[in-house]
């Protein structure tokens, strides 16, 4: 479980499980939003995925951003 705190938050770490899962070999990756995104062929491109989504949301203009 991760523990360490994300900018802006106040109390204790709420629970984190990993943004990663494999159905049969298909490898996935969820947001924080419950938005599951693949299937990528292995963890590593799964892992690739999701660095692309974050450099995209973060691009976006602040009101739009996925929170």
């Amino acid at each position: 479980m991760d523990t360490q705190r994300r900018s802006g938050e106040d109390g204790p770490a709420p629970f984190r499980s990993s943004r990663f899962f494999c159905v049969g070999s298909k490898w996935y990756f969820t947001t924080r939003e419950g938005f599951d995104s693949g299937p990528f062929a292995s963890r590593q491109r799964a892992e690739t995925g999701l660095r692309r989504f974050l450099h995209v949301v973060r691009l976006l203009p602040e009101e739009q951003q996925v929170h």
